[in-house]
């Protein structure tokens, strides 16, 4: 509401000050609807920015052939390339080589935890820093478990390092491609590949000294206590074994024939038949009497289905997850990724059985277990889901579903030759890009075209590679950006806030500029937040008569830092369930550091770029 309040006071001081024109008043109403929008978070942020599009194109804000030109923009090319390159490193056992460096330090854990936050930052400078985090997270929980130490203290320090280590490098995050593109669009010439280094470089070194000195101990105990997934996913406390007696009206029945499965909250999870155990056996098969079925089900309904089906209890071995799993059947922890068609739908909508071949045996949110019926749970992003399926489809069925697996995943050691390949495609991209010799857009389009050529991956990993949702987001706000500028309503906000600013140093101003771009980023997709602030930012820049490249770089540094909450980045998303944090956990980590941020940020930028 506070940055609602400062943008609604320059519309009014604008307008007192020179008057403002139909164009200018349009494009105003649509940036403060379409920023509402972005902060409530419904609909999608996707969704928001195509409304914002069309409303500019329908208010005659955009000439017809610049509607959709946002969607072959090169920086949104270059963050699809830098997807599906990143994609590529990680088939080629790039990140999964560097974890298993990090293995030998699993005994000091601190300086496991530095190790870790340093390499994940360090990834995420090159790659796309969720790609980064998906595979270091399992890596980080493993370690966890082995110290005996909760998940809390490890993952926020994770997300938060993937987070500062894209400050570093143009393709590091998308804001910073944004940005690199928004000064070729208005001066000629783009930020370079390592432009960002001099300032995000060090402040990604002093975050990472931060949380792994200081960060990590501003979680509340009680989070630092939490427990593992695999403590919380205790077997015996939602699943009951019951035995098929001689008269039971389900013999010679196949358990896809059971009425009753679909009517209650019930899931046969394993069949136990003499000295055969069959985990998540076919919905073909045939019960017989003295079948021991492996139930997961919400208790009053396990009850009603008893009585109906004339089974009775049995209770006489303890359950584990070698029940529920063979060489043929998964068990599997994944959380609900912020792009995952599951959040916001409930077990029996998505119809993971029938679809997707999966069985829901528990749900997990912020560190506890759901107990409630599952069937009816609406699940959401960040969200742990403790699923039984077929081994080889998982990973496929996880990827298809935007899922992330909290696993171990088989790290690629012997494949060095494929890792050097796949280096020194992407360092080839880089070098072309850096020396200037090809637009980043085409040297890292050709690179994951290479990495496609060279099977690092397949034309299907290519395409979910891609976050659409990003593509989407960009291309519909990148016009939306330039109608802002073109229609003088950015010069029209930056003079009002020169003029209300009016005696302050250059130095105040450019740290007030940066300060608003992380409250915007904290609640509204960053990308969106480096399109709104970037034409703003040089028009302040341009009534102050200084450089517009440090005020650009305040805003790309400002728009990746958003550290307060867990909806303002989808690494912070991703750990939310695993880590049992809470809203006011973000905050409490994040709030120094996002003044660390400012107080080193500010004086390097008027001292390297103004």
């Amino acid at each position: 509401m506070a940055v609602l309040r400062i943008t609604l006071f320059f519309i009014i001081n604008a307008n007192k000050a020179c008057g403002m024109n139909y164009a200018q008043i349009a494009i105003t109403a649509i940036l403060v609807g379409t920023v509402i929008l972005f902060i409530w978070g419904r609909p999608r942020y996707d969704l928001v920015a195509l409304l914002a599009l069309l409303a500019t194109a329908i208010a005659g804000l955009l000439p017809a052939e610049r509607i959709f030109a946002g969607f072959g923009h090169p920086a949104v090319i270059t963050v699809v390339a830098v997807l599906i390159a990143s994609r590529g490193l990680r088939n080629a056992g790039v990140v999964d080589m560097i974890a298993a460096w990090l293995s030998p330090l699993i005994e000091r854990p601190q300086l496991h935890l530095a190790a870790l936050t340093a390499t994940v930052g360090f990834c995420s400078a090159f790659m796309n820093n969720v790609g980064a985090l998906a595979i270091l997270m399992p890596v980080a929980l493993e370690s966890a478990a082995k110290q005996q130490r909760s998940p809390a203290a490890m993952l926020m320090p994770l997300s938060f390092g993937a987070i500062l280590g894209g400050l570093s490098t143009m393709i590091g995050t998308p804001p910073n491609v944004i940005i690199a593109q928004y000064r070729a669009d208005a001066f000629a010439e783009p930020f370079k590949m390592f432009d960002f280094m001099p300032v995000g470089g060090i402040i990604a070194t002093l975050g990472v000294a931060y949380l792994v000195l200081f960060g990590w101990r501003l979680i509340p105990r009680q989070r630092q206590g939490q427990p593992s997934a695999d403590e919380i996913f205790q077997i015996r406390d939602y699943m009951t074994e019951a035995r098929l007696g001689e008269k039971s009206p389900l013999l010679g029945q196949s358990i896809a024939s059971l009425p009753e499965l679909e009517e209650l909250d019930v899931l046969v999870t394993a069949l136990i038949r003499g000295e055969e155990r069959r985990p998540a056996p076919s919905r073909r098969t045939k019960l017989r009497a003295g079948d021991i079925l492996v139930l997961r089900a919400d208790p009053t309904d396990l009850k009603s289905f008893m009585e109906v089906a004339g089974l009775e209890l049995v209770g006489d071995e303890e359950l584990s997850p070698e029940h529920l799993a063979s060489d043929d059947v998964a068990l599997i922890e994944a959380v609900i990724t912020t792009q995952s068609n599951l959040a916001g739908r409930s077990a029996r909508t998505a119809n993971l059985r029938n679809r997707h071949g999966l069985n829901l045996l528990a749900i997990a949110r912020q560190g506890r277990r759901v107990r409630t019926r599952l069937d009816r749970v609406v699940m959401r992003a960040g969200d742990v889901l403790l699923l039984q399926g077929a081994s080889g489809a998982m990973p496929d069925t996880l990827s298809r579903l935007g899922c992330l697996p909290l696993m171990r995943r088989d790290l690629r050691l012997g494949q060095n030759p494929r890792v050097l390949a796949g280096l020194g495609i992407f360092a080839a991209a880089l070098a072309a890009s850096g020396f200037g010799l090809l637009p980043a857009a085409v040297a890292l389009t050709a690179a994951a075209v290479a990495m496609v050529l060279f099977d690092f991956l397949n034309l299907r990993e290519m395409y979910d590679a891609i976050d659409w949702p990003v593509v989407v987001l960009l291309g519909g706000m990148i016009p939306v950006g330039g109608a802002l500028e073109s229609t003088g309503t950015a010069a029209l906000l930056a003079d009002s806030l020169v003029a209300l600013a009016a005696g302050l140093p250059v130095w105040a101003i450019l740290a007030f500029v940066l300060i608003l771009t992380m409250t915007l980023s904290d609640v509204m997709n960053n990308a969106a937040t480096a399109v709104v602030m970037a034409p703003i930012s040089v028009g302040i820049a341009k009534g102050l008569d200084t450089s517009p490249d440090g005020f650009l770089m305040a805003v790309a540094i400002g728009a990746s830092s958003a550290f307060l909450t867990p909806i303002g980045h989808q690494c912070n998303t991703l750990v939310l369930g695993p880590g049992g944090y809470r809203f006011s956990d973000y905050w409490r980590v994040g709030l120094p550091l996002e003044a660390i941020i400012v107080a080193v940020s500010v004086p390097l930028i008027m001292w390297i770029w103004i």
